[in-house]
């Protein structure tokens, strides 16, 4: 079938069949079908949807259309996990060696910040000497002797994803479920996982800011995956304030480490994490307590001892865990931002917070922008907060000046202080279950 014919059946809301999928995608590849094909099909997607059947193998072609790993050789089950995407949602960094000191294997493929959002890879590139691409020998080597690995997409995992993306990106489809769905799920598909736990957010800082969204994305996922083949739970967490104490890429990793050192735990990521963690385990079949086997792995230091050996293995400082701060960059102006008024914090434009982060140049506004990691906020004060003229709202770190007292501006704009009480959201709003492949 030609590539018109495949866009014409979906603009007139018919069903395509696996066949149809397959080759439309393989030629996004092989060059057989050519930008504004591909547009006009992701706009049809969106406009016209896809059934289950439809996204199962929409994901399966882009998965096939380049490598797919294979961990046989572990003596584990082999886990990841995917957020959706927040604003201080450093949770992979802790994540990833808890589980492998639960004796699971994580090789995390992760992604850069889109938008207000941050990114994992961009967290680690904050590290001196971390590689994020290494080659498929270290990436596996990484895996077996430290139990986890982040790293980023590589350009034969999922190739046509990214040809895919880059056209929805500049045609406004990005927002299509299906479409977003098969992203997310081809990558995680061809690394070769056992299982996924994924993390959609919901609220002001989520790219899907109402329940009712976030609810039809992870079950979309959910679905979807376990079509194809992996087992796949996911819980929708709050992103109506930030997760962690701390916005932006140096900063998150501070924040990871003394969470990993037990120095210190913001209570809202800990409990994100650890459930995120026990759900992980359980997917793998997990036999005993998951909740008291996560909280051993952290508590005990198992899970510190197996970041430090990622980080170093990937080629960063050896003692990184015990001198971060003689590793991670420094911004040269720190100052405090008091609150504006007395009363209590009950509101925070999180997606306004995390766009601080990026106009301090923490995130970037075109993709070949480079980052200056050490800028962003930390000690940031959360929902339900009491305050008065003297209260941190929090620390802004910045490179200039003018960058201070812009983000300062923004800070304040982004939170709302009043009388009466905070509007109370539930951290974990939602889970959804396996399902039957």
């Amino acid at each position: 079938m030609l590539p018109q014919e495949t866009i014409i059946r979906k603009r007139d809301g018919l069903a395509l069949t696996s066949g149809e999928i397959s080759t439309f995608i393989a030629g996004l590849t092989d060059g057989s079908v050519g930008p504004a094909q591909a547009a006009a099909f992701a706009m049809a997607v969106y406009f016209r949807d896809m059934t289950t059947p439809e996204r199962v193998a929409l994901t399966e072609a882009m998965r096939d259309s380049g490598i797919v790993l294979d961990w046989s050789d572990l003596d584990g089950p082999v886990v990841d996990k995917h957020s959706t995407g927040g604003v201080g949602d450093n949770t992979s960094l802790m994540l990833a060696p808890i589980l492998a000191a639960c004796g699971v294997y994580v090789p995390m493929i992760s992604g850069r910040g889109l938008g207000h959002t941050g990114g994992t890879l961009d967290k680690f590139d904050s590290i001196p000497g971390y590689s994020t691409s290494p080659d498929n020998a270290l990436f596996r080597k990484v895996v077996r002797e430290a139990g986890c690995a982040i790293i980023g997409q590589t350009a034969d995992l999922a190739p046509a994803d990214k040809v895919l993306y880059a056209i929805r990106d500049v045609t406004g489809t990005v927002e299509s479920i299906p479409l977003i769905t098969a992203s997310i799920l081809s990558k995680k598909l061809a690394a070769g996982l056992g299982a996924l736990i994924l993390d959609v957010k919901t609220g002001s800082g989520a790219f899907m800011p109402t329940l009712e969204k976030s609810r039809a994305l992870a079950e979309s996922l959910v679905s979807v995956a376990n079509g194809a083949g992996l087992r796949t739970a996911a819980l929708i967490t709050d992103m109506n304030e930030p997760l962690a104490s701390a916005a932006g890429n140096a900063l998150e990793v501070r924040n990871a480490v003394d969470f990993l050192t037990g120095r210190h735990q913001d209570p809202r990521l800990r409990e994100v994490t650890l459930d995120l963690c026990a759900a992980a385990l359980q997917l793998t079949g997990y036999a005993g307590d998951a909740a008291a086997a996560v909280d051993r792995a952290l508590s005990s230091g198992k899970a510190s001892e197996h970041f430090a050996r990622m980080v170093a293995l990937l080629g960063g400082p050896g003692d990184f865990v015990e001198r971060m701060d003689a590793h991670l960059p420094e911004a040269p102006i720190v100052r405090d931002i008091l609150a504006p008024a007395a009363g209590t914090v009950t509101g925070i434009d999180t997606r306004g917070l995390g766009m601080g982060v990026v106009a301090l140049g923490g995130g970037r506004r075109l993709p070949t922008d480079s980052i200056d990691f050490a800028v962003g906020f930390d000690h940031v004060l959360g929902l339900g907060a009491s305050t008065d003229r003297q209260t941190v709202l929090c620390r802004v770190h910045a490179r200039t000046e003018d960058a201070a007292a812009d983000a300062t501006q923004r800070l304040l704009a982004a939170y709302t202080i009043t009388e009466g009480p905070a509007q109370q959201h539930p951290l974990i709003a939602d889970y959804v279950p396996p399902t039957e492949s």
